[in-house]
Order: C-alpha cells, then sequence, then structure tokens
C-alpha cells in the first residue's frame, strides 16, 4: 500500500510562533511524525495569539499552524526532562529548532553536542540572522525583518504616503518556514545517499532578502547600476484592482496583444488604435495613460460580466473578495480546500488541506492540532519502551 511521501520520519520539533511551526507542519503534512516540543505552562506563545472560543491557548493561529504534530510539555531546564528530549533525538530524523545558538549551546543541544547523540539527524537552525555575521545575536520578528529588507518602503513607492508600513502579513514568516521545510528533505535526500546528516541553517533575513530582492533589486542588479530599486511594474500606482459597477476587479493585461482584446472587451476600442499606442515601446511607454482609461471604462459594466468577457477573449481576471468571503470561494470548495472537522474539546472548525497533491503516495492521516502536553505521557512511554 502507498504510503506517505515522509511516512516514518521522526521530527522533533522546538519552535514557537509561525516559522518553525510551518515548516514542521509541511513535514507533518506530508506524513511525518512530529513530536512539538513546549515548554510547561503556557507552551507555543501563538496558542494565546488571538482570542479562542473554548480553550483560550488554542488560538485560531495556533490551530492552522499545528495540525497533525504530538504535544509534549518539556521543562529543559531540568535534567530530568533535558534527558527525555536527549532520548527523543537519539533515534529522530530531524530536529526542529528556533531557540537562538547560545541557548542551545548552554542547555546541551547545539548542533555538535546533537550530533554526538545521533550523527545521522539532519538539524535544522531556524534563525533571524546568518551566525557568520554582524547581526547574529540579534532577535527577529516579522516586523523587523520587513524593515530591514526594505519591504516597510514598498507600499510609499505605490500611494506616495510616505510612511514605511508592513505588509499585513506575516509573509516574512512563512516565506523563512517554507525555506527551513524544503531544505530539511533536501538534507534528507542527502542523507539517504551519503548515510550522512548535517547542520542546516536557515536564516529569515538572508531568506527574505533573497524573497523580495528577486524583482525588487531592478536596477542595482548590475554594477554600476542601470536604474532604481524596484520593479515598477509592481510598484505603478495604477496598476490596481480596477472599480465595477458593482465592486472592484483584477484584470491582467501582460502581453502587447492582450491590450487590444480589453479595450475591445470594453467597448471602446478605437482607444488602443491610437498611433501613439502602436508604435515600438508605445504601450510600455503609455502604461499609466492605459491603466488609467481602463479605470474610467470598468465602471460602466458589472464584475459578473467583465468576467464573463474576460474570460471569453482569455484575459485573466478574477474578483476582489472580501477577506472574509474567501472561505466561499467556488473553485476552493470543489477542490476540497476547507474540511469542517471537530476537536475532541474546541468543538468544530475548518482545516485548510495541504495544497500540493502527488499522484504517487497517499495522504497523511492529519492528527488535530494537539492541546498543550497532550502526548506527554505517550511521547514518555515510547521513550522507557525504546530504553527498556
Amino acid at each position: 500500500m502507498a504510503q506517505p511521501q515522509l511516512a516514518g520520519i521522526k521530527v522533533v520539533d522546538l519552535t514557537t510562533v509561525v516559522f518553525g511551526p510551518y515548516c514542521t507542519q509541511i513535514l507533518a503534512d506530508l506524513g511525518a511524525d512530529v513530536i512539538k516540543v513546549e515548554s510547561p505552562g503556557y507552551g507555543d506563545t501563538f496558542r494565546w495569539s488571538a482570542p479562542a472560543p473554548v480553550t483560550p491557548s488554542m488560538a485560531p493561529g495556533f490551530m492552522a499552524l499545528n495540525r497533525g504534530k504530538r504535544s509534549i510539555a518539556l521543562d529543559l531546564k531540568t535534567a530530568e526532562d533535558l534527558a527525555v528530549m536527549q532520548d527523543l533525538l537519539r533515534d529522530a530524523d530531524v530536529f526542529v529548532v528556533n531557540v537562538r545558538g547560545k541557548a542551545l549551546e548552554r542547555l546541551g543541544l547545539d548542533y555538535e553536542a546533537v550530533r554526538a547523540l545521533n550523527p545521522r539527524i539532519v538539524y535544522v537552525h531556524c534563525v533571524g540572522f546568518g551566525q557568520d555575521g554582524p547581526y547574529a545575536d540579534l532577535q527577529a520578528y516579522d516586523d523587523v525583518i520587513q524593515a530591514a529588507t526594505g519591504t516597510a518602503t514598498l507600499l510609499p513607492r505605490v500611494d506616495g504616503d510616505p510612511r514605511p508600513r508592513y505588509l499585513p502579513s506575516l509573509i516574512a514568516d512563512k516565506v523563512a518556514g517554507l525555506h527551513a521545510a524544503y531544505a530539511a528533505m533536501a538534507a534528507l535526500f542527502n542523507r539517504e545517499r551519503t548515510g550522512e546528516g548535517q547542520c542546516v541553517e536557515v536564516p529569515m533575513f538572508e531568506v527574505f532578502s533573497s524573497f523580495m530582492l528577486l524583482e525588487h533589486l531592478g536596477g542595482q542588479t548590475f554594477d554600476p547600476p542601470c536604474g532604481p530599486v524596484g520593479y515598477a511594474r509592481q510598484i505603478d500606482p495604477l496598476r490596481q484592482p480596477f472599480p465595477t459597477a458593482d465592486g472592484a476587479i483584477s484584470i491582467v493585461i501582460y502581453t502587447h496583444d492582450a491590450w487590444d482584446r480589453v479595450f475591445t472587451l470594453l467597448e471602446d476600442p478605437d482607444f488602443i488604435a491610437q498611433e501613439r499606442f502602436n508604435v515600438p515601446g508605445g504601450r510600455a511607454a503609455h502604461q499609466g495613460e492605459l491603466y488609467s482609461h481602463l479605470a474610467s471604462l470598468t465602471p460602466n459594466f458589472a464584475t459578473v460580466e467583465l468576467l464573463r468577457r474576460c474570460a471569453a477573449v482569455q484575459i485573466p481576471a478574477q474578483p476582489v473578495r472580501d477577506l472574509g468571503e474567501v472561505i466561499d470561494d467556488p473553485h476552493l470548495n470543489a477542490v476540497g480546500f476547507f474540511t469542517r472537522r471537530e476537536h475532541p474539546t474546541e468543538g468544530a472548525y475548518l482545516e485548510q488541506a495541504h495544497p500540493v497533491k502527488f499522484s504517487s503516495g497517499s495522504a497523511a492521516p492529519v492528527r488535530m492540532p494537539p492541546g498543550h502536553d497532550e502526548h506527554g505521557a505517550e511521547i514518555r512511554a515510547e521513550v522507557a519502551a525504546r530504553k527498556g
């Protein structure tokens, strides 16, 4: 019988909030046995990140990021619980940790100490900044990474409001979590070929700098620079959703001939036929004027009519939905993206499916998000059985 891709892989997860837990949830979704090690008392701080309807420590964000895991509470400052942690690591395949390096050394859980317990382990260290640079010991959260990478200056480039602002998403944490997940799997693949474990460092600052500067390094890509930073198409203040008679719509015009099709479906083909738009480079040079005129035409149509017309001539378009309306999206519901489940303590909740589908291998049975130390006795018994 086909098994999940990571069936048989044991992951010890000493992470909190988003960066590390997003990585380990991906591994759990793919079939790994993820043991979430939490501190006694409050556990993962993200348990308390927003109001919860039943148990205060089961906040929506925690529910979304911690399915598929087992929870054990360990006080790693005590010899007894540290010994349990060491026993867990002795036969683990992956250790994911977001504790800073000096604290790990004090606990005896730095890479060299863990490798002495288990030479084959893949040790994934989720850090704020690369440990070879001057920021090595600094704390990092999504906000400071958005600030340090220049991301907080993107919105001012678009709307002219000079105040630096964060993108309203934990985007740096989540991007770093994705990098940590693929890095762990790459190291596991390397271990299959060589038999050797390794330490993998995933620094959020470097990860997110790479992510944002892929397009936004812009003219500084060349030496000397050939233009300003920023990808002009993304920071164009006029390239925004267009108003309709009953809402707003996203219409993407990416090729030369797409402009002709769009103005035809908007019933103004004469506008795009003007000479200045039909000389080499004319449409790029007058892009702002094109967007402005398009925005003056779209309010003449209802959103559903524009969607129909765009689809008929193969122009990408989607309605602008309110965040709260996405849950009713017909495509997401058709593909089973949202599943209503009954948690044993929290009641009914919506779970989001792992978005990647494989043609080979079965889906992993999904554990529900764990209560704090929910599996502590079970995991301790497993450790004792292996030792005995």
